[in-house]
């Protein structure tokens, strides 16, 4: 899990210096409309929202509180994986070094007991 930790920890700086960057020195309306006018940039948006999709499936699976599965998703849509990685962070330091708890939260039991 240490490793995990590491790898999220340099994603979350990396996407925060991305985004301090992208406010500071981009025009966010300017230069999304130079990304819609390339076919690339709305090729690399499908493929963005998709993943966003895909991971936020997992959130939604494994949180309890619909509250919680809300504003974890909705900032998802948001923030992007700067999202993502925080809550791989907030994942990790709270399934108490349990790869099963990592994985399948508040379903861990459920899960657990149809293997047996």
């Amino acid at each position: 899990m240490r490793t995990g930790k590491i790898i999220a920890w340099l994603g979350l700086i990396a996407m925060t210096l991305g985004l301090a960057n992208g406010f500071i020195n981009g025009d966010f309306f300017k230069d999304g409309g130079e990304l819609f006018a390339n076919p690339w940039g709305v090729m690399s948006l499908i493929d963005l929202y998709v993943g966003f999709t895909l991971f936020s499936m997992w959130i939604a699976f494994r949180e309890r509180s619909f509250i919680a599965k809300f504003i974890w998703i909705l900032a998802m849509m948001v923030l992007g994986f700067f999202t993502g990685a925080l809550y791989i962070l907030y994942v990790f330091y709270t399934c108490k070094e349990d790869w099963a708890t990592f994985f399948f939260g508040a379903k861990r039991e459920q899960v657990l007991s149809k293997l047996k």
